[in-house]
């Protein structure tokens, strides 16, 4: 998997430019959707949004998306706006966890898996690092 990005991190109105590539499923509704849900996360201001190819990794899906709201009002207020946007756009009902509580809400989209946090329960559970592979120098393994 030399050379394929693990993660993209999507500076503000770069999310349809920045799409990982699935090349085990070559899933072009896979991307479709993905683009929905990154513009939808972008117009509700959502904050560093990081995107993790996960085909071919993980039976979950193809793509993992992790974002930051600023309070739990505003963790609400995305996820109910992705919600929506994903109905419009005809990518069906997700599964939803914890939109009461708004400080961990995730929607399970099929393909794609988006955890909305506030930030100091991201990063307390940090599962950007847990999904991390670091890339070894095959020279110094012996």
């Amino acid at each position: 998997m030399k050379g394929k990005p693990l993660t993209t991190v999507h500076a503000k109105g770069n999310a349809s430019s920045a799409f990982p590539h699935s090349a085990e499923r070559g899933d072009d509704a896979a991307k479709r959707a993905l683009h929905t849900v990154l513009t939808s996360l972008e117009d509700s201001k959502a904050e560093d949004i990081v995107t993790i190819d996960i085909a071919g990794k993980s039976a979950l899906g193809d793509y993992m998306v992790i974002v930051s709201g600023r309070s739990n009002r505003h963790v609400m207020a995305i996820a109910d706006h992705l919600i929506s946007d994903m109905k419009d756009a005809s990518l069906g009902n997700a599964r939803v966890e914890g939109l009461e509580g708004g400080d961990w809400v995730l929607i399970d989209a099929g393909d794609i898996i988006i955890h909305v946090f506030r930030p100091e329960i991201r990063e307390f559970y940090n599962i950007e690092k847990m999904w991390a592979t670091p890339e070894i120098d095959e020279g110094t393994l012996h």
